[in-house]
């Protein structure tokens, strides 16, 4: 029973690293990578749907996207879902595709974003104490229900804590490649 509670403690901390890692690739450097686009919606007759599902996105050069709508007519929906957006770039179309320019970040703008991951990796690390809390909570019942023993709660909670640790350093570790990435020059 407690290993059950276990690895679901550990699937549930690996999801949220995953999840940090995700969030953190839609996050602009000064390089163009078609993850910047996952997080647009476009309105799609009606229908929000995400851009990659519309349309196929390619970084021919390292600071150029190029968006190729499937149906041309959702060029227009496109350019606007992308100024919409908080990525602060500008569409350029020509009728065909659209073609999205990457700038370099300025001094100011790199500070910004690193603020933005520490604030997304504490989010992390927050989300990863709240699995480990509701664990405990589940060994907590287990413990009053006479389920498990006290000896075996306090290993398992010590086991869950080591858990919890680890994965605390891999969430560290994904924020750190990020702020390394956005002060490369």
């Amino acid at each position: 029973m407690q290993e059950n509670a276990l690895r679901e403690a550990e699937t549930r901390m690996r999801k949220t690293v995953a999840a940090l890692e995700h969030d953190l690739a839609g996050i602009r450097t000064g390089r163009a990578t078609p993850a910047l686009l996952d997080s647009i919606r476009v309105d799609y007759y009606g229908v929000p749907t995400p851009l990659n599902q519309i349309a196929g996105i390619s970084a021919p050069e390292a600071r150029l996207l190029v968006i190729q709508p499937w149906d041309r007519s959702t060029l227009s929906a496109i350019e606007k879902a992308i100024l919409r957006s908080e990525l602060g770039l500008t569409p350029s179309n020509d009728g065909n595709v659209i073609r999205l320019v990457v700038p370099i970040l300025s001094e100011e703008r790199r500070r910004d974003l690193v603020k933005m991951v520490r604030k997304r990796v504490e989010a992390g690390r927050i989300a990863v104490r709240n699995v480990r809390r509701d664990s405990l909570e589940q060994l907590r019942g287990l413990e009053r229900d006479k389920q498990i023993s006290e000896d075996i709660y306090q290993q398992t909670q010590e086991r869950l804590q080591k858990l919890t640790d680890a994965f605390i350093v891999e969430v560290n570790k994904v924020g750190q490649a990020k702020e390394d990435e956005l002060l490369e020059v």
